[in-house]
């Protein structure tokens, strides 16, 4: 009789030993190095919602991608579309009431009462000038995470077509970084394209609060083209805005690390919605209908060519 071993290969304690130290070594020196570093932060709006760590907000960034990439797609595979216009029209002009509200805000605790469109420093302090653009910059930071709202409404009514590489990244990256921008930099010349991007986004939802409302309301949405441009002027309003800094000789911001990341957030989203421009309006796929068969006649008797 024959007989036959089954032999476990074993991993040596040594070895284990030395993973587990490695692994407890390397938490302990981020530990140190993010103690490190937020002890720098901003005191005053430690304790406000998701600002005690970027943790939080990181944990619902990623479930955020995680549905409308994969787990939203398939739990909608077989279903019908939901029917959500009563949704959507409250949701939109709420959006707009809102970006409104920080508008207003905005201007009113910087931007419209002593600041200078150059060099414009943080103010740290506890005046109420100095709280409340930092709360306003909170509400900001808050508001990129209502607009997550949008993409999942996308899901929901199988757009799928909608939930572009842009969008998600768009979506993603503002929430991440404003964590940053308020826990540290709260106010000053940082905060320029998030005033800009409130107007902008007052024009965006009032077009898709309209859209909304229904077929009998598209022949008023003509404009919608112009909606990338409007977005394309932001981006280079914002750029030309915080590149100044560079030429400036003496203005001592405190975190220029904003003023770069800015920068680059202006340069690549312009890129970006060059792209989505070119694709999307060269053969008028993306105009309103009312537009659509005017842009395809108009294309067909040759008074415009089509780009290749």
């Amino acid at each position: 009789m024959s007989y036959f071993y089954l032999h476990t290969p074993r991993v040596p304690l040594h070895g284990i030993r030395h993973v587990v130290m490695a692994i407890h070594d390397f938490t302990t020196t981020a530990a140190q190095l993010y103690d490190n570093w937020i002890k720098d932060a901003d005191p005053r709006t430690k304790d406000w919602l998701l600002m005690s760590s970027p943790l939080p907000q990181t944990i619902i960034i990623a479930l955020y991608i995680y549905f409308v990439k994969s787990l939203g797609p398939r739990l909608m595979e077989n279903r019908k579309p939901f029917e959500l216009k009563q949704v959507l029209i409250v949701y939109n002009f709420s959006v707009v009431a809102y970006s409104l509200y920080m508008c207003y805000e905005f201007v009113m605790s910087g931007w419209g009462t002593g600041y200078s469109f150059h060099c414009d420093l943080v103010d740290y302090s506890q005046s109420p000038q100095a709280i409340r653009m930092a709360w306003t910059c909170w509400l900001y930071y808050f508001s990129k995470f209502i607009e997550l709202l949008d993409t999942i409404f996308f899901v929901l009514r199988k757009k799928h077509n909608q939930v572009t590489f842009l969008h998600v990244y768009h979506h993603s990256i503002m929430p991440f970084t404003w964590w940053f921008g308020v826990r540290f930099a709260a106010g000053g010349i940082g905060t320029f394209h998030a005033l800009l991007n409130c107007i902008v986004h007052v024009i965006m939802y009032t077009y898709y609060g309209l859209s909304a409302l229904g077929p009998a309301y598209q022949k008023y949405l003509w404009w919608k083209k112009h909606l990338t441009s409007v977005q394309l002027i932001q981006f280079v309003i914002i750029t030309s805005h915080i590149s100044q800094y560079l030429f400036m000789k003496d203005c001592p911001y405190q975190y220029p690390i904003f003023i770069y990341i800015i920068a680059l957030y202006g340069i690549v989203f312009l890129l970006l919605f060059l792209n989505f421009w070119y694709h999307a309006y060269t053969k008028g796929k993306r105009l309103p209908k009312v537009l659509q068969s005017s842009t395809l006649s108009q294309n067909n008797n040759g008074i415009y060519r089509k780009k290749e």
